[in-house]
Formats: C-alpha cells, sequence, structure tokens
C-alpha cells in the first residue's frame, strides 16, 4: 500500500518550536489568539500507535464471525481489499486538505459542501463513534460479567472467579469501570497526550494475538481442530443476500478517517503522514487477517458474533483455564485504553456542533466538563441497552462509518473543486460509492428482515 507526496515542498519542516493553537482538533478548524502552550510537536512512532489504536478498537473481535459467514478464502481476500480501499480513501482526503489549505476532515467538507457538508460530517462523526464506543462497554461486559447467546450463558471472568454476586453483575461493572478508567482518560486535552497509552493498546492487542495462535496451533497439532470453510455456504437468495451482512462490520473495522487529520497536525514532520498511515494500515490488516484465521479455526462454526465470549469453554489443552483468563483480560484492558483515542474527536465534533461559535473547548473547562459527561452517560446507557456487537457494528457500519470512509471522500474527488482529480480517482470513486450504497442497502434490509422473522415467529 502506497500514498503519495501529499504535501508540497514547503509545508517539509519541522515543527518543533512551534506554538500549537487549538483549530477545533480534529474536524473543525478555527483560528484563534489563545495560545495552548509549547507543543514540540509528536513523534512518527507515537502517531502510529494513535492511528493504529483507531483503527484495532472493537472491530477485531467481530472479524472471526464475518470469517463464519464468508468463508476463509473469500474473508481474507476482503479484509486484504478493505485495507487497499482504506488507504485510496484516506490519500484522496489528505490530498484534497493540501490543494485546500484545510487542516480537519469537517473543514474540508466545509470547502467541499459549504456548511451542509460540516455538519453531516459531524453527524456522521457522532453517530459512528457513539456507536463504536457502545460497543467497547459491550465487549468488556461480556468478558467480566458474561453474556448468553442463543440460551447457553458465557460466564466473565469475574463470575468464573468469585462466582455470581450483585457486585459483578454487568450494570455494576461497567459503572465502576466507567468511572475508574473511562473518565480519567476521558480527560486528556491533546490526542498526542496518549500515544503512550496507545503504544500499550496495541501491546495488548498483540498478547491476545499471540496467545490465540499458540493455542490454535496447539490444537491443530493435536487434532481437535476441522477443517474450516474457505468459501461462503450458498444455498439460495436468502443466503447470498445475507453475506453483505459482512460488509459493515469490515467498514467499521478500518474507520479512522476522523483522527487522520489531528495526527496529521500534531506531528512534528507533516510528511510524514503518508509513512503514518502506510506503517498503521499494513500493522493493522496482518492483525486482522491473523485474527480471522486462527480465530475462526479455533471456534469454527460455534464461533461468537464476539469473540471473546467464546473464551470461556474447556479449550481441551494444559493450562487452558489460564489462556482463557490471559486472552480475556488482555483484550478488555486494551478495549478500556482505546476509549479514549475515539471519544477525543466525538466530543470535539458534539461540541462543534451545538457551540459553532464558542471558543476553544480546551480553553473552557466547564463546557469540557459536562460534555464529557454527558456524552460518558449517553455511551454508559447504550451499552447496558444494546444486547449484541453485531447489531451495534451493523448499524454503525452501515449508516454512518461507511459515510466517513467512502462515501464523503468520494464525493469530495467528484466535485473536484480545485480540479486535481484524475480519471483514476473519478472511477474509483463512483466504484466506492455503489460497492458503499449497494452492499450497505442489502445489509440493512437483511438485518431488518432477520429482526421481523424472529419478532414475529410463534413463541413457545
Amino acid at each position: 500500500m502506497t500514498i503519495g507526496n501529499l504535501a508540497p515542498n514547503k509545508e517539509k519542516k519541522s515543527r518543533r518550536g512551534k506554538q500549537v493553537v487549538d483549530e477545533r482538533a480534529p474536524l473543525l478548524p478555527r483560528k484563534h489568539e489563545e495560545e495552548v502552550g509549547e507543543f514540540n510537536g509528536a513523534s512518527f512512532t507515537g502517531a502510529v500507535f494513535n492511528l493504529s489504536t483507531t483503527i484495532v478498537g472493537a472491530g477485531i473481535m467481530a472479524l472471526p464471525a464475518t470469517m463464519k459467514v464468508l468463508g476463509l478464502g473469500l474473508g481474507i481476500a476482503m479484509i486484504v481489499f478493505m485495507a487497499f480501499l482504506t488507504e485510496s480513501s484516506i490519500e484522496l482526503l489528505l490530498r484534497f486538505s493540501r490543494a485546500g489549505k484545510t487542516h480537519s476532515y469537517g473543514g474540508l467538507m466545509g470547502d467541499a459542501f459549504g456548511k451542509v457538508g460540516r455538519i453531516l460530517l459531524q453527524i456522521s462523526v457522532m453517530v459512528n463513534n457513539i456507536g463504536v464506543l457502545i460497543v467497547y462497554m459491550i465487549i468488556i461486559g461480556d468478558v467480566l460479567s458474561g453474556t448468553s447467546s442463543s440460551g447457553i450463558h458465557h460466564a466473565g471472568l469475574l463470575e468464573g472467579w468469585f462466582g455470581a454476586h450483585w457486585w459483578n453483575g454487568r450494570t455494576f461493572v461497567l459503572l465502576v469501570t466507567t468511572l475508574a478508567v473511562f473518565s480519567p482518560l476521558a480527560c486528556f486535552k491533546r490526542i498526542d497526550s496518549l500515544s503512550f497509552t496507545s503504544g500499550l493498546s496495541v501491546g495488548l492487542a498483540l498478547v491476545f494475538l499471540i496467545i490465540t495462535v499458540g493455542i490454535t496451533i496447539m490444537k491443530l497439532i493435536s487434532g481437535s481442530v476441522a477443517m474450516p470453510r474457505l468459501l461462503p455456504n450458498v444455498t439460495d437468495l436468502s443466503s447470498l443476500l445475507n453475506l453483505f451482512t459482512a460488509v459493515p462490520v469490515l467498514v467499521t473495522a478500518y474507520i479512522c478517517h476522523y483522527n487522520v487529520h489531528t495526527i496529521d497536525n500534531e506531528l512534528e514532520d507533516s510528511t510524514q503522514i503518508k509513512g503514518v498511515v502506510r506503517a498503521s494500515l499494513a500493522l493493522c490488516s496482518s492483525v486482522y487477517v491473523l485474527t480471522s484465521v486462527f480465530g475462526f479455526l479455533l471456534f469454527g462454526e460455534s464461533t461468537l458474533d464476539d469473540v471473546l465470549a467464546n473464551f470461556d469453554a474447556n479449550l481441551g489443552i494444559p493450562y487452558g483455564s489460564l489462556l482463557n483468563d490471559a486472552v480475556r483480560v488482555s483484550y478488555a484492558a486494551h478495549l478500556m485504553l482505546v476509549f479514549p483515542i475515539v471519544f477525543f474527536p466525538l466530543r470535539l465534533n458534539i461540541d462543534g456542533l451545538l457551540f459553532p461559535s464558542a471558543r476553544p473547548l480546551v480553553l473552557d473547562n466547564k463546557r469540557f466538563a459536562l460534555m464529557t459527561t454527558v456524552l460518558i452517560t449517553v455511551i454508559f446507557l447504550g451499552a447496558n441497552f444494546i444486547p449484541s456487537i453485531w447489531d451495534a457494528f451493523q448499524f454503525t457500519g452501515a449508516t454512518a462509518a461507511v459515510c466517513l470512509g467512502f462515501i464523503f471522500p468520494a464525493a469530495i474527488t467528484l466535485g473536484d473543486r480545485h480540479n486535481i482529480a484524475t480519471k483514476r480517482d473519478k472511477f474509483l470513486c463512483v466504484f466506492m460509492i455503489v460497492l458503499a450504497v449497494f452492499s450497505n442497502l442489502i445489509a440493512i434490509y437483511c438485518d431488518a428482515y432477520a429482526l421481523f422473522k424472529r419478532n414475529s415467529s410463534p413463541r413457545e
């Protein structure tokens, strides 16, 4: 995956020693005279960790379930294909941002479509990020307190260790996690301040992956792993259309566009953004492929929507219980550290939507605290009422995520306000829009039909 030269020569300068002015990053640039403080610029490594953390969030947990829908061969091909498509859409965003001298996604949408475009972008970020953060909480709740699927209860860590008690129930555990972990991490005002926790979160994701691969290899050697399906099981029109329900999950797994400008703006050398994007996508797509392959190999047709919930059964290997716990603890901790990276642009966008003329959010402590408290409360309530991460992923993936990742970048390019789009760019953008709209309309139809069928089935 490659990204062309995105910055003109005059921008190839170090940002060290410059005063950073809050521009309502990442999506609402405005110039202000108030200075936020001395900042020497973010490092390449920190930027890669922050962007990789934005990408590898909860989406990885639903990818083994997409293998159950698509089959291993088609599923891996789709993961790689979506990585290339994501790179192309990011390259278009950055190229048109350079041409229009805009420093945020919202600024770019405003440059291309005016106030309406900026507002559409803010609403899409709001829907997508709230949905994603709710998914994080659902997974953490599943891991710590357990979940039920198809009448089968999968015990959580706390329930397995101490038995069922009121204090390890889902609602109470999520409340404690929110107050003790999410709230303090959400109080940072600059995204580069989270580079250390982002690096730690990537490390925890790799721990999860290494343990999963190790368990699968041990079971392969013992001959207790069945041969997985390489292709989808298509028997009729309904099963064919059902394949498209995996597309929103794959789209959501790569959405990071709302943080690209923020990370670019904070880099010490702005020309490094092409390397940051390339390294992040290569790292994340590799992790996605390995997790999907070994997760589906390990659990086969029993793979749940949230594969972490599968790690409560007897694996049939030495120290299986300990490895189960290690997998779930590492990834639950990873999601706790990812939370503030996704929360950061959410808070800024909703603030810009509600208070477009107010002074920068980072300079108003009362508004900052109010926005943070309200949003975390909404996310907490959503995590307690939405039953499945598959439902949440399909909703956000079929609506806001596909707009952020493909439809908006394609629309900006096809509008070509600065006359820099090539015929190849426009052809690619038409393809992205057709693929996004067609696949997601079918996914929404299939989900609605399945929900109607489930609700109308006779109760025993």
